[in-house]
């Protein structure tokens, strides 16, 4: 399958979705940018969209490159409110924001941050899902505060939701780029490695894989990340979902797929990890044979 930039036509988002075609989403941009040298930890605010319009476009551009159909723009806490309350843990907020938004005519897409255990309040994911369909949203998930597999955890429970009340919506995941089993009810901002000694957690290329496939099989058309998400990543997910979506991202030039370009490594032990079922199965170490897997949460 050769690199492409994918279908010329221009569709709109709930065009894409009903015809089932895959929407990749984009990943991390304040915990990068942070890493970058662009934005400052605690309030997070974006400012590097004026002080350096360069560094917030080279990432869109390189979110681009590795196959994400959607840029969303760097605004977050952007806004006196959201930096005294990062929205949306509460269902009653987030439906809200989808009433308002209604207003404008076009698609609604609401994502909350929430967990297995539903928001602040106790709403389970399910309900959260319900309430925002039916203050009108088109597309619903999660994005940010939890990893991969908590995140399609509780996409599970949000699919359920909808089906039990007789309610269809399109599906939208973005989970953290990080590995989040031990985290608590607020997600990873409690763990004491929030926010800068998340490093070990971060998932491999191999996983993002898993958790494309894992999230198109539950149902999830539009699926990308957000904190921890590198280009790389998205890469992942659309290297993963290349078959369904019909090209390669144009990053897939330099990348073999499985690890096949290690076949032209000169060590012949190196060269044997040009497979899917190597990279499939490896269980990576740490490094650290002082540090725990897990972490208890602050909060």
């Amino acid at each position: 399958m050769a690199p492409a930039g994918g279908p010329g036509a221009k569709k709109g988002i709930l065009e894409r979705l009903e015809s089932g075609e895959v929407v990749v989403g984009d990943g991390s941009f304040l915990l990068t940018l942070e890493k970058r040298g662009y934005v400052k930890a605690g309030l997070w605010t974006p400012e590097a969209v004026v002080d350096h319009p360069d560094a917030v476009r080279q990432l869109h551009t390189e979110f681009l490159r590795a196959g994400s159909n959607v840029m969303q723009t760097f605004t977050f806490s952007a806004s006196e409110d959201n930096m005294e309350s990062k929205y949306f843990e509460h269902a009653e907020e987030a439906v809200w924001a989808v009433e308002v938004l209604k207003e404008s005519g076009k698609p609604v897409a609401a994502t909350m941050c929430i967990g297995p255990d539903g928001d602040m309040h106790g709403v389970t994911p399910g309900e959260c899902a319900v309430k925002l369909v039916k203050a009108g949203a088109a597309i619903v998930g999660v994005n940010c505060r939890f990893g991969p597999s908590t995140s399609l955890k509780t996409m599970r429970l949000m699919k359920e939701g909808l089906r039990a009340a007789g309610l269809k919506a399109h599906l939208i995941v973005q989970s953290l780029g990080f590995h989040t089993p031990d985290c608590g009810k607020g997600g990873f901002v409690d763990l004491p490695e929030y926010p800068f000694g998340l490093e070990p957690r971060v998932a491999t290329r191999w996983d993002i894989q898993k958790y494309a496939r894992e999230a198109y099989n539950l149902g999830v058309r539009y699926i990308g990340g957000c904190c921890g998400f590198e280009p790389y990543h998205i890469r992942a997910i659309a290297e993963e979902l290349a078959p369904e979506r019909g090209f390669l991202p144009p990053a897939s030039d330099k990348h073999g797929s499985w690890g096949s370009s290690l076949n032209m490594h000169t060590k012949p032990w190196i060269r044997a990890r040009a497979r899917r079922e190597y990279w499939e199965n490896l269980l990576p170490a740490s490094g650290r044979p002082f540090c725990p897997s897990l972490s208890r949460p602050d909060n």
